[in-house]
Formats: C-alpha cells, sequence, structure tokens
C-alpha cells in the first residue's frame, strides 16, 4: 500500500503533525510507504514529490508550517492538470492520497474524487470556516496568539486611557474575532457575519471611558463590514486567484472613532503571525487524531471522505458534505460575546 499526501492553500500551525500521523500510521499500523508531494496540487501536476517514513518524520509534531511546503495552485486551473495528476498517481504507485487542506483545497479534492481520483481529505483552517467539523486544527493556535496579543494591549491601553483597534484574521467568518475578544475583554467585537454600525461601536467606547479611566479594546476581523450607508471602504485589490487581498479595515475603523470620539486611538494588525510558529497542545493532538485517521480510510478505501471532529470523535464525513458552504459564528457563543460589549 503506497499512500500520497499534500498539504494546500494557507499555512497553518499543525500541518507536520498530520504528516507525521499519516506517516507513523502506514509504515508502522499498515505496513505501508508515503509519498510527500511538493507545495500542494503542484507536485502533483509537476510530479514533484518525496519519499517520507518515520525517521524522516522525527521532531515535525511542535513544528509549524509544513515541510512540504503549499500552495494555492489546483489542477481544474492548469491547462491538463487533472490528467497529469492521474498520469502522476498511476506512475507512482500511489494507492490513495491525503489532501489536507481547507475550504477551497477540499472542493477541489472532492471534485478531483468525482474525477475518479482516489483520495481522503483533513480539514485544515485557522479560521475554523469548514462544514461538518466541531473545530479545525489551527484555530486553536490562532486564538491563543490573538487572545495573548489582546492581553498585551490590555496593559498599554489602560497606562494611556487609548481605544486599541486589534485587527485578526477572518475573511468570511469571525470565529477567531469572536473568540479572542471573548476571552481578552473586548470591548467590542466586529465580525463578517454581521455588518456594523460605526455610531454604535463609538457610543460603547464612549460608555466605557465614561464610567472612568478605562481604556476600550476594539476587536476587528479583516472580512468585517460596515452596514450600508454608514461608512466607505475603498475596494480590495484581487491576487491572480481572484481572491480580495484583505487586511487594514482596522485603520478606517480607528480613524472614524477618533474622529468620532476624540480618544487617542492607535491599531495594531497581527496579520501572518497568527498562522506561524509552534501549534498548541490541542491542535497537535487534534492534528494528529486527524492524521490517523486519515491513514486508515485512505487504506481502507472510505475515498471522497474528510476526517472530522464530532462529539470528541472523530469520524469519516462526505466530502460534499463539508464544502460549498462555510460554517459560520454559532448564535449561542456570539450572544454569549455580545453579553459583555460595553
Amino acid at each position: 500500500m503506497r499512500i500520497g499526501i499534500l498539504t494546500g492553500g494557507g499555512d497553518c500551525p499543525g500541518l507536520n503533525a498530520v504528516i507525521r500521523a499519516v506517516v507513523r500510521r502506514v509504515e508502522r499500523g499498515h505496513s505501508g510507504t508515503v509519498l510527500g508531494f511538493r507545495d500542494g496540487w503542484s507536485g502533483v501536476i509537476e510530479d514533484d514529490a518525496i519519499d517520507l517514513d518515520v525517521e524522516a518524520c522525527r521532531g515535525l509534531l511542535p513544528r509549524g508550517g509544513t515541510v512540504l511546503g503549499t500552495s494555492r495552485i489546483q489542477p481544474f486551473g492548469v491547462e491538463g492538470g487533472v490528467e497529469a495528476c492521474r498520469s502522476t498517481l498511476e506512475a507512482r504507485g500511489v494507492d490513495a492520497l491525503v489532501v489536507v487542506g481547507g475550504e477551497g483545497t477540499l472542493s477541489c479534492a472532492r471534485e478531483m474524487h468525482d474525477e475518479g481520483l482516489p483520495l481522503v481529505g483533513v480539514p485544515k483552517t485557522i479560521d475554523n470556516d469548514i462544514a461538518g467539523t466541531e473545530f479545525t486544527f489551527g484555530f486553536a493556535t490562532a486564538v491563543e496568539i490573538a487572545t495573548e496579543a489582546i492581553d498585551r494591549l490590555h496593559t498599554t491601553a489602560e497606562s494611556h486611557d487609548r481605544v486599541m483597534v486589534v485587527e485578526v484574521m477572518g475573511r468570511h467568518v469571525g470565529h477567531i474575532a469572536a473568540w479572542a475578544g471573548l476571552a481578552g475583554g473586548a470591548t467590542v467585537t466586529l465580525v463578517p457575519e454581521e455588518p456594523f454600525d460605526i455610531d454604535e461601536v463609538c457610543d460603547r467606547v464612549r460608555r466605557r471611558h465614561d464610567r472612568g479611566r478605562y481604556a476600550s479594546i476594539v476587536v476587528v476581523a479583516e472580512g468585517a463590514i460596515p452596514a450600508e450607508g454608514t461608512i466607505e471602504l475603498p475596494e480590495p485589490e484581487l491576487d491572480r486567484f481572484g481572491h480580495a487581498r484583505l487586511g487594514g479595515i482596522a485603520h478606517q475603523i480607528a480613524a472614524e472613532i477618533r474622529s468620532r470620539t476624540g480618544f487617542e486611538t492607535r491599531v495594531t494588525i497581527l496579520g501572518h503571525v497568527q498562522r506561524g510558529g509552534t501549534p498548541t497542545a490541542f491542535d497537535r493532538v487534534l492534528a494528529t487524531r486527524f492524521g490517523v485517521a486519515a491513514a486508515d480510510a485512505a487504506v481502507e478505501g472510505d475515498f471522497g471522505t474528510m476526517s472530522a471532529l464530532r462529539g470528541g470523535d472523530i469520524v469519516q464525513i462526505p466530502l460534499e458534505k463539508a464544502v460549498g458552504h462555510l460554517k459560520v459564528l454559532d448564535d449561542g457563543l456570539w450572544g454569549t460575546a455580545r453579553v459583555f460589549f460595553a
């Protein structure tokens, strides 16, 4: 039995833990071998791969990023890409492919499965927006990093009686913002799911400062949008894949707060620091569990499925139930967060 593995999309803490788990399970549990494709789907299209074994994976568990590299290239965006993938897998004697990625990578995996390729998915994204699984690895690490930053900003904000606007990742959903804002005691949190009224934001900040010398922390997801007719944001640039380049909304919000309230306001944009570095213990364990489950599914021929966390258990669900729509904020969690807005 020969299993291939690739990591696609953005990097994420825990990717190396998945690679390590797949290799360990296939080699020691199923007496098979593993082939790692470099730079996501590009490695399959271009037949660029390396042999992986247990010895090669030593030390990977706490290591951030992915030793295989990653990219956003997909077979359907390359002329002859699907057939190139098929030819590579056949020539390399790969019986099944483990695809580790986010919504875009897994949507491609579903289409490739429909084309007849034997593959299994593993959900990866710090945004925690993949349907069908309670959590994705990388999310807990991102929230921990954001929360630590907010904790540190509280002290300087309180020292100067400032408003601090903290921008976190979250293109279409506000899981990171909501969790970090709740954990960090934010004055108000702004998420993509609920357009914000800048007047309401400023009112909350004023009420907090009117009670005395209280600094304010405003947490905003990079994809947060203002309510229609409130403030205008510039049209974002598009990358070569047609995705909007987000980041910087915190500057517009800070400028509005400053001009409307008169309070000194500063901006901190966490950016890619949320995706880097060593994964938390939770993410290491979750990534490992996903990797073992995916390896078993690949060996057993349970293709077209994705490993998912449900009720504390790791299960395999059809890829079609995991892609096509994003998992938005839970109403209960968002309701709890709103209780603590100033």
